[in-house]
C-alpha cells in the first residue's frame, strides 16, 4: 500500500475506538457507506484485532483499513494477521520496524523535531502530529513545515472541523478525527448522526482541496 498516496487522495483518516466490538464493525461499515475509506481501527478499542479481520473480510482486500496504537512488534504482526493494510502508531517503537519487516506502511507518531528526524530515519511513510491541539494545531503544524517541508505530516488529537480545516489549509497531508467524527457510534450510539458528521468532515476536505 502506498500509504503517502491514499492520505493525499482521501485527506481524512477516520479513527475508531470503542468499547462494543460489534458496534466498531457498524461504525467502520458506515464511515466506508460514506466514502470515509481511509480508516484507523485502534487496538484500544474492545476485540479490535476481531473488529479489524471482520472488516477486512466485509470490505474486501483493497480498502486501506488500518490498525492504531499499535505498540509492540507484537502488535505489528498480531494487526498484519488481521488484515491491516498500514500501522498507525503513537510514538516512536518496535513496532515500526516489525511492520516494516512485514510490509506495512508505518504512520509514525511524533511531536518534536527530533521525532521527526528520528521517525524519518525509520523509513516511517508518515508522520502522526500527536497530539496536535495540545501542542498548537495548525500553528504547530505550519512551524514544523518549516524544516521538513517535504514531510508528510498527519495532525491527530483534538481535531474537530475547524482545527480540521486550518490544519489541512496549513499543508497537512490530512487530518486524522476520532471523536468528533466517531462520537458515540463504536459504543453503540446513533449511526444516523455518524452520517451527519460523516458528511460534514466530507465537506471540510472537499473544500480544502478545491
Amino acid at each position: 500500500m502506498d500509504l503517502p498516496a491514499a492520505l493525499a487522495a482521501h485527506r481524512l483518516l477516520a479513527i475508531v475506538r470503542g468499547r462494543d466490538a460489534d458496534a466498531a464493525l457498524r461504525t467502520v461499515l458506515t464511515l466506508a457507506e460514506e466514502d470515509i475509506d481511509l480508516i484507523e481501527v485502534s487496538l484500544t478499542g474492545t476485540d479490535a484485532l476481531t473488529v479489524i479481520a471482520r472488516a477486512r473480510e466485509l470490505l474486501g482486500p483493497d480498502r486501506p483499513l488500518g490498525a492504531g496504537t499499535v505498540l509492540t512488534a507484537d502488535d505489528a504482526r498480531a494487526v498484519h494477521r488481521a488484515g491491516a493494510a498500514f500501522v498507525v502508531t503513537p510514538g516512536l517503537g518496535e513496532a515500526i520496524p516489525a511492520a516494516h519487516d512485514l510490509g506495512l506502511p508505518v504512520l509514525a507518531g511524533v511531536y518534536t523535531p527530533t521525532d521527526v528526524i528520528a521517525a524519518r530515519s525509520t523509513g516511517a511513510a508518515a508522520l502522526k502530529i500527536f497530539p496536535v491541539a495540545q501542542a498548537g494545531g495548525a500553528a504547530y503544524l505550519k512551524a514544523l513545515r518549516g524544516p521538513f517541508p517535504d514531510a508528510a505530516f498527519v495532525p491527530v488529537g483534538g481535531v474537530d472541523e475547524a482545527v480540521a480545516r486550518a490544519c489541512l489549509a496549513a499543508g497537512a497531508a490530512a487530518v486524522g478525527v476520532g471523536s468528533p467524527l466517531v462520537g458515540d457510534a463504536a459504543d453503540g450510539g446513533s449511526l444516523d448522526a455518524l452520517r451527519t458528521r460523516a458528511r460534514a468532515f466530507r465537506t471540510v476536505v472537499r473544500e480544502a482541496s478545491s
